[in-house]
């Protein structure tokens, strides 16, 4: 093995008997057969083989279950492999699941100590880093009182300082920063800056796809359980982000195994993957009956670049003839707050007639300028009903997630790409 790599994986596999019920586990253990089986075979991981260098900050990637947490708890010993091969050169610190590794009963200055024993530090060794860990935690005088009683941002904020600050030669997390508080994730990611400058490695396992492309020099992107590819960070984010648009594609195949799409339970058609709770209203005069949302090669697009161009584009079918219809989409946070939106006659596009029987596509061209995070779309066709008096005619509130990836996020909810010029006056 190359004296440059410190994990070295070959081939690992991780087999689960599944079994249907516990008397099944008990009939095979006593079977006079060895050939009789019970269960069945749930692969976790199937032949996944990989190195990570020295001073490395390595990525995976891939959607919940695809056995990413399962790979960092063999790395760290917490599971065992049933194939394959491991080798590890140097000391571990991990931050996997929260509060793993405390006792719930011991306070924040005794979990320090009980983790550090568990790593092979000694007493006097731990007294030494005490101060910097505390100091790191910031959670005051908490330190004191039993885990127990903390929030989840004062186990993460605990748990980072622990395996941060006791100087391992390779660090492990997954997924918990997402946890903690925007300062502290700042803080923890210059602290992560500062590991890789001193040669350190770093495993990082995330959803925050800004974050990859931000701190990780190769990434390995996991699907199922499989090894799909690994590579520079960026291209497979967008690796990433494509399975994830085939599977949902996939999802709303029809059963004659064509592309028609097939209607959600709103009863709209989509070739992204809607939100589960869509608020849905309106006389139905006119109504939504399709949403596509697309990148720059007509592509569907759910997962979208800070400053990258989309296309919203939704069709609506008139049940009645109206005047001067109404086209509006905008665009919410996760707290719910409206970010910004327009609709046809804001941006002063002459009014027309639409008859009975009519389709019309709309086409809202975006270019996106939104920090790092979800945001929700919502749609609406209103206007004025026969009466002149004003008319929700079809409307969906959130009616699909986008996910906006930023390798730099400035303060507020827009990034308005300023330039800063900085130089020194003699």
């Amino acid at each position: 093995m190359d004296d440059n790599i410190v994990i070295n994986i070959e081939h690992l596999t991780k087999v689960y008997h599944l079994y249907k019920n516990p008397k099944d586990r008990f009939r095979e253990a006593f079977a006079l057969s060895k050939k009789k089986c019970y269960h069945e075979d749930f692969y976790a991981l199937r032949d996944v083989t990989f190195n990570v260098k020295e001073g490395e900050c390595y990525g995976i990637i891939g959607k919940n279950g695809s056995g990413k947490s399962t790979l960092l708890k063999i790395m760290t010993g917490v599971l065992s492999e049933t194939e394959g091969k491991l080798n590890i050169k140097g000391r571990i610190s991990a931050l996997l699941e929260l509060g793993a590794g405390f006792n719930q009963e011991y306070t924040g200055i005794e979990n320090i100590y009980l983790n550090g024993d568990i790593m092979g530090y000694s007493k006097e060794e731990m007294d030494e880093r005490l101060p910097e860990i505390v100091e790191f935690a910031d959670i005051g005088d908490h330190i004191f009182q039993p885990v127990k009683t903390y929030s989840s941002g004062m186990f993460v904020r605990l748990a980072f300082a622990l395996a941060i600050n006791v100087d391992p030669e390779i660090l492990i997390v997954d997924e918990a920063l997402s946890v903690g508080d925007a300062f502290f994730q700042l803080k923890c990611y210059k602290k992560f800056t500062e590991f890789k400058k001193r040669g350190k490695t770093i495993v990082f396992v995330t959803h925050d796809l800004s974050s990859v492309i931000k701190y990780c020099d190769r990434v390995m992107v996991l699907n199922e359980g499989k090894q799909i590819q690994e590579g520079e960070a960026r291209e497979m984010v967008d690796l990433y982000k494509q399975i994830l648009v085939d599977e949902e594609m996939q999802k709303n195949e029809s059963s004659n195994n064509t592309n028609e799409l097939l209607e959600n339970k709103v009863k709209l058609k989509s070739n992204i993957r809607l939100s589960e709770n869509i608020l849905e209203y309106g006389t139905k005069q006119a109504e939504i009956i399709q949403l596509n949302v697309v990148d720059e090669d007509m592509k569907p697009c759910q997962q979208v670049e800070k400053f990258q161009t989309i296309d919203i584009l939704f069709k609506v079918h008139f049940n009645q003839e109206i005047h001067d219809p109404i086209f509006a989409v905008t665009f919410k946070n996760i707290k719910g707050t409206e970010i910004t939106g327009t609709n046809n006659m804001y941006e002063g596009i002459e009014g027309f007639v639409a008859n009975q029987g009519d389709d019309y596509e709309i086409r809202f061209r975006q270019m996106i300028p939104f920090q790092s995070g979800s945001y929700f779309i919502s749609l609406g066709c209103t206007g004025l009903d026969v009466k002149g008096n004003f008319t929700v005619f079809h409307r969906f509130y959130d009616v699909a997630e986008i996910n906006v990836v930023s390798m730099k996020d400035t303060v507020g909810f827009f990034d308005t790409d300023t330039k800063i010029y900085i130089h020194k006056i003699h």
